[in-house]
């Protein structure tokens, strides 16, 4: 069993740099994944969330890769000659046309053309990161699992603790609902007694009302059943893989039973036991909405 609630970070080294990656997760319905990448690196979102959801199945996901350093950029200098030509040329026309003493050198040039030698930045080669944002990426995923299993491993230790309750709660039902026709006879007996006084009632007709209450109180099906999905309850807690969903449906069903079981029990000490049972059911509820 795991959580949906996890956090997990690894960094690995790039040119220039290094890359951070970090993976949290809270609860969700579904799975929701964002992934938050440096501009540079926008075409590697669909792998990365391959990569992502192939361990995550439930939740909402953030994955953010950052990077540190100068993300893979240079400076070179270059000398644009062409340039520099014409320019000399012009200078040249314009000496000789004019008669003008003098020649050209460099410290001419560099102020008459300054774009004849320029700084420029060459563009980041991001494919020489990919393998390193996909490391760190395994390994922060590595780290959030670990962390979803921890978590995991309590929810169902207190989920279990529950389950057991639950099977008391269901083990006393079942004895309260057995000595259910005693109860209800003798409760039938007093109340004809009341409404007919000092007229002795049939017997025939005491036996049948006694047949119809009991039957409209029966919960043998109720309690067969119930029994049957916390078995399956505690099958799906030792599961590996996620069971959350499964999880919720089972406990809607295991919800429905009680409630009849409630509603058709008119016996005090076994509405108790009901109430009882819907406060465990209620707190697996919560506790199910954290597991994957």
């Amino acid at each position: 069993m795991r959580s949906m609630t996890g956090f997990g970070a690894a960094q690995a080294n790039v040119p220039g740099g290094r890359v951070n990656v970090e993976v949290r997760s809270v609860n969700s319905r579904f799975l929701e994944l964002r992934i938050g990448l440096p501009r540079e690196h926008q075409a590697l979102e669909a792998d990365l969330r391959k990569l992502a959801q192939s361990g995550i199945q439930r939740g909402r996901v953030e994955v953010s890769v950052r990077r540190e350093g100068r993300a893979g950029r240079k400076t070179k200098v270059e000398a644009d000659l062409a340039l520099a030509r014409e320019v000399a040329a012009a200078w040249r026309r314009v000496g000789k046309d004019l008669k003008l003493p003098g020649g050209l050198d460099l410290a001419f040039l560099r102020s008459a053309a300054g774009d004849i030698v320029r700084t420029v930045e060459q563009a980041p080669e991001p494919a020489k990161d990919v393998a390193a944002i996909r490391m760190a990426l395994k390994k922060a995923l590595e780290a959030h699992d670990r962390e979803r299993v921890r978590e995991g491993a309590h929810l169902e230790k207190d989920m279990r603790k529950r389950l057991k309750a639950l099977l008391r709660m269901r083990g006393k039902a079942a004895k309260l609902a057995a000595g259910l026709r005693g109860v209800l006879t003798e409760k039938l007996h007093g109340r004809i007694a009341d409404l007919m006084g000092d007229q002795a009632p049939e017997p025939a007709r005491i036996v049948q009302e006694v047949a119809l209450a009991v039957d409209r109180g029966d919960v043998s099906e109720e309690l067969a059943r119930l029994e049957s999905h916390l078995a399956a309850l505690s099958d799906l807690l030792a599961a590996k893989d996620p069971v959350g969903k499964r999880i919720e449906f089972l406990l809607q069903e295991i919800l429905r039973e009680v409630n009849t079981i409630g509603s058709k029990a008119n016996h005090l000490p076994l509405t108790e036991t009901v109430l009882e049972a819907k406060g465990e059911i209620e707190k697996l509820r919560e506790q199910v909405a954290n597991v994957e």
